[in-house]
């Protein structure tokens, strides 16, 4: 459907609008995962591995009786699998960019001009695979800033560490797919945490992005009960007494706690296990009791309910927590609970809420640093392309030699649709992005920060997954 002697179609991934309040930047995340998973790896082996004529009649088969067509051309499809390897040029901006809605962060176009068409025909998988590492790494970024602030102003600079720690994944079992789950865990990974519960994300860092678990922390978690255990008991004392004294007598462990009665395992258990509790070493990183509410409001339960029936309720379960085990006192002033106890929260968590349990808690003199929040696939799995506005869309294309700068702005749209046109080039003043259009493929800037990160088959630049994570910490 091209015109006549097209041979060249040039396209651009970018950002164009954000539906997050006062989000305005997005983290460039998941290429390299998606060029050697599917550029390489996947039309490698389902593809020119594979026999032509097994290939082209799959092809044929589909067209036939999805579309009707009972003769369609195969030539295009069997000049490719001669080729033998993708004739695309891809450049993008180093992975773990923070760039401003609008900036096109990877553009993609063909290097033989009988493959001009294969430019967009990629388009959906682009589209598919590209947005969601991005997003999620872009909130797991949100969630890392407001941690560091409010870490900042109730426990000080020394306790910086801990948020690294402070969002735990817990989204994989909501996720729509295993990879899914993996892409968007690795965005939460990459994003500035090292808690998760989705471990193929630890996996996919190591396969796609040279991460070493054995030479660096990529992600970790602890033992942790769930409900089917806790309700297996049938008896909440004897459940946390034979977890604390006989299969987790030292080290950290998570209890789910609210099988039953939440306030009643407070109120009752807890003093009464106290004693095995603080005989533990204490350390606050490897020998702690962490006790998790899962239902409810997590900001009434973590920080009290006005309108509670009791006077735990009332209190929340840090007040509670820290009635019982006692703590001390952070360099700003703030209450943290002893370093034997600690709580976790991970349902139905989002920004919002968890910004609420910070204020919320420093206000009543506890410091953010006694909560871990798991954040789940009501944080991760609740967004879309458009959450951000991704799209891939042409900006050039050469027809019988001459270029052509083309560009899409729809009257019925408010602006938000409207591409760049022609070649792009991204600059980076002091420590942010910029786009320039309107360029023709001769034109080359020095400057420019998109980088040729593939081609014709192959991957130029391999980024490894401490890089990227530097990047994003970097970022202002």
């Amino acid at each position: 459907m091209y015109p006549e002697n097209t041979t060249l179609v040039y396209s651009t991934w970018t950002p164009r609008a954000s539906r997050m309040k006062g989000v305005d930047n997005v983290v460039w995340f998941g290429g390299q995962a998606f060029y050697k998973e599917y550029f390489i790896d996947l039309f490698n082996e389902h593809f020119f591995n594979r026999p032509k004529a097994e290939v082209i009649a799959e092809y044929v088969r589909v067209i036939k009786y999805t579309l009707g067509d009972q003769n369609p051309d195969t030539k295009h499809l069997e000049d490719l699998h001669d080729l033998g390897f993708l004739p695309l040029s891809i450049k993008a901006l180093p992975e773990g960019s923070v760039v401003p809605l609008r900036v096109p962060v990877m553009t993609i176009q063909n290097t033989d001009p009988r493959f001009f068409w294969l430019t967009n025909f990629v388009e959906s998988l682009a589209s598919c695979e590209l947005w969601q590492p991005s997003t999620s790494a872009t909130i797991a970024r949100e969630y890392k800033k407001l941690m560091d602030k409010y870490c900042i102003e109730t426990a000080g600079e020394v306790m910086l560490w801990f948020t690294a720690l402070q969002g735990h994944d817990f989204s994989m079992r909501g996720m729509s797919s295993l990879r899914s789950a993996m892409l968007s865990g690795m965005g939460h990974l990459a994003g500035g945490f090292v808690g998760t519960d989705t471990i193929p994300s630890i996996s996919a860092a190591e396969y796609y992005y040279n991460a070493n678990i054995e030479k660096e922390m990529i992600g970790t978690s602890v033992p942790a009960t769930e409900h089917s255990i806790q309700c297996a008991y049938g008896d909440d004392m004897k459940y946390l007494r034979r977890m604390l004294k006989e299969v987790h007598p030292s080290g950290i462990v998570s209890i789910v706690s609210d099988g039953y009665d939440f306030w009643d395992v407070i109120g009752r258990v807890l003093p009464a296990l106290k004693a095995d509790i603080m005989a533990r070493t204490g350390n606050p990183i490897v020998d702690k009791v962490v006790i998790r509410p899962d239902s409810g409001d997590p900001v009434l339960i973590i920080c009290g309910d006005p309108d509670g029936k009791t006077e735990l309720e009332r209190k929340g379960a840090v007040e509670a927590l820290y009635d019982i085990f006692g703590g001390t006192l952070t360099e700003k002033g703030y209450k943290q609970l002893d370093s034997h106890i600690g709580l976790i929260y991970g349902d139905a968590i989002t920004l919002n809420r968890a910004n609420e349990i910070f204020s919320r808690l420093k206000d009543k003199g506890f410091a953010s640093t006694n909560v871990v929040l798991g954040i789940g696939s009501f944080t991760y799995q609740y967004n879309t392309r458009d959450t951000f506005g991704y799209a891939l869309k042409s900006t050039l294309c050469v027809v019988n030699g001459d270029e052509k700068q083309i560009f899409k702005d729809p009257k019925t749209d408010n602006g938000i649709k409207k591409s760049q046109k022609g070649r792009v080039a991204v600059l980076k003043d002091k420590d942010s992005f910029r786009v320039v259009d309107g360029l023709s493929l001769n034109d080359n800037l020095a400057s420019d920060q998109l980088r040729e990160v593939f081609r014709n088959g192959k991957l130029l630049i391999d980024e490894n997954f401490s890089d990227i994570r530097a990047r994003i910490a970097s970022a202002k």
